[in-house]
């Protein structure tokens, strides 16, 4: 269940989640929550798990004109992650949107909008950040996400990095 952080109005929580797609929705950020068509175990591989979500990967990327797709699993064991971790910490933008759906586990976005806010994406949640918009991602402090991501090119998750520094404020 994702926790929408109002970082700058005292760090108010919503979690009621009619709110928080309302509040992303408003800044243009697409916000759903997915379920599988069939159960799915840790041990599934990329093909499994994207064919249990095809029902509503499919119809999405046809709509948007997303040509990929595949599946990360990222966790404590993986070789570097604290490297990992920095890369996707120093806020940036991208040239296309930034579309994930977490299978497992969680992470959080952070949105430098007018406004600075965060969103705790767990197990079934669907972000889509427009292309340009100022973020940051934390992987902290579980260190595990398997999410799936979609992509416009075959290039993939390419970062422009901002370097305003405006993430250490926010960085825990």
């Amino acid at each position: 269940m994702a926790i929408l952080n109002l970082l700058d109005q005292g760090n108010k929580k919503v979690t009621n989640v009619s709110d928080i797609k309302n509040f992303l929705n408003e800044r243009g950020i697409i916000f759903e929550q997915w379920e599988a068509s069939k159960p799915l175990s840790i041990h599934d591989d990329q093909e499994t798990i994207l064919e249990a979500f095809s029902h509503e990967l499919k119809p999405y990327m046809h709509k948007h004109g997303y040509l990929s797709a595949d599946v990360i699993n990222v966790h404590k064991e993986t070789p570097n992650i604290e490297a990992i971790r920095m890369k996707f910490l120093a806020e940036h933008t991208h040239s296309e949107d930034e579309v994930r759906f977490f299978v497992d586990g969680e992470g959080e976005f952070f949105f430098h909008l007018d406004e600075v806010f965060s969103l705790l994406c767990q197990k079934g949640d669907f972000i889509s950040v427009p292309k340009g918009y100022k973020h940051w991602f934390d992987l902290a402090p579980t260190y595990f996400v398997k999410a799936i991501r979609v992509f416009q090119t075959k290039e993939g998750w390419v970062a422009e990095y901002t370097e305003s520094g405006k993430e250490k404020k926010y960085i825990k």
